[in-house]
């Protein structure tokens, strides 16, 4: 009789959408061709915001940045947002289902776009390793422990 009672948690996705997008193209704009294999750097950052009456933003913020040397080869900003229903999420689940399971859903959607993004940028499509969302968040809340332990 208990499992029938149970209510499960649901989230839905109702939309997602770019935000905004930039690609900057350094390595053309100079004239000079990268001499080797670039390094890649990667910034992600999830930010979220409470709707109301169960519903939330959440952006999946990517930052790439490729360097030959001293040089910028090229960088790509995305700001890819989904909105979402959540039901029946315990209160203290809320924060980690929208830093952890949406973002999760919104990155193969942002990936291809950042694969596109490259390629139509003249060059090979940059395929975004897949990003382990718990340990971004259980980084994150560790700094805000730190901070707050500091006294910032």
């Amino acid at each position: 009789m208990a499992d029938q009672d149970a209510v499960q948690a649901q989230l839905n996705v109702l939309t997602q959408y770019v935000k905004r997008v930039v690609f900057e193209n350094s390595a053309a704009i100079s004239g000079q061709a990268p001499s080797g294999k670039p390094m890649i750097n990667v910034q992600v950052n999830v930010e979220t915001k409470n709707d109301g009456e169960n519903r939330y933003s959440v952006g999946l913020l990517l930052t790439i940045e490729t360097m030959d040397g001293d040089n910028e080869v090229f960088a790509v900003e995305l700001d890819y947002f989904g909105v979402f229903h959540l039901a029946n999420v315990p209160e203290n689940a809320i924060a980690a289902v929208l830093s952890i399971e949406c973002p999760r859903l919104l990155f193969p959607f942002a990936r291809r776009i950042i694969a596109e993004v490259t390629r139509d940028g003249g060059y090979p499509p940059l395929l975004l390793d897949p990003i382990d969302f718990a340990q971004l968040y259980k980084r994150q809340i560790m700094e805000a422990q730190q901070s707050a332990s500091n006294g910032e």
